[in-house]
């Protein structure tokens, strides 16, 4: 069933959904976080970490672009909650920047006080480059996760020849199946997040 607007269906130009879509898909194939090597380490003060986090997480839709998702009072609250690590003298360096791309990605779909378990404070260098390491490949796969299964769901809107019995007959509809699919993946994630170290039912912990 359709999602509708009283008795109309949301009015869009499939036409033109399509398109953006196709655009956004090609670019998302292609997109992935910075290497680890690829963050400055020679100090950046905070108007220049605001550009670089920009230009980094630049997969946003262009429709969205012009809504600040990262702000220096947003970074001042990380810091000063301990989500991440204070600057030195006023300087951000290459650990504060892995901090501040995983936060930015994850922060959609998770609470703060749960993506600290992901990623936890007063730990080594070494092991920020390692946990960030791994986590820009898990990115990368998701987001080829994520494209193929937009090919799926939206394949109608996309006049695919090959179409998924799941996909989606209106863009309303769609719009509905992706805000339903994100809604699940982040509880997934929390829940498992939450469930670290505990025993199964009836286990005692050794």
């Amino acid at each position: 069933m359709s999602v509708k607007r009283g008795e109309t269906e949301l009015n869009y130009d499939k036409e033109l959904i399509a398109g953006k879509l196709r655009r956004w898909e090609r670019y998302m194939a292609n997109y992935k976080l910075p290497a680890w090597e690829e963050i400055p380490d020679f100090g950046l003060y905070m108007e220049q970490v605001i550009g670089l986090l920009q230009q980094y997480l630049d997969y946003l839709p262009p429709e969205l672009k012009d809504q600040q998702f990262i702000t220096a009072a947003a970074v001042n609250n990380y810091v000063r909650t301990k989500v991440m690590p204070e600057p030195r003298k006023k300087k951000y360096y290459r650990i504060h920047l892995a901090y501040l791309i995983m936060i930015c990605t994850l922060k959609q779909s998770m609470s703060i006080a749960v993506l600290q378990k992901m990623i936890p404070m007063n730990i080594s260098e070494d092991e920020v480059q390692s946990i960030y390491e791994s986590y820009a490949n898990h990115h990368r796969v998701a987001t080829e996760v994520f494209v193929k299964q937009i090919r799926g769901i939206a394949g109608r809107i996309l006049d695919h020849e090959e179409v998924s019995e799941y996909a989606a007959e209106t863009v309303s509809d769609l719009i509905a199946m992706s805000a339903v699919i994100s809604g699940f993946s982040g509880l997934l994630a929390n829940k498992l997040l939450l469930l670290e170290g505990k025993p199964l039912e009836g286990q005692a912990i050794d």
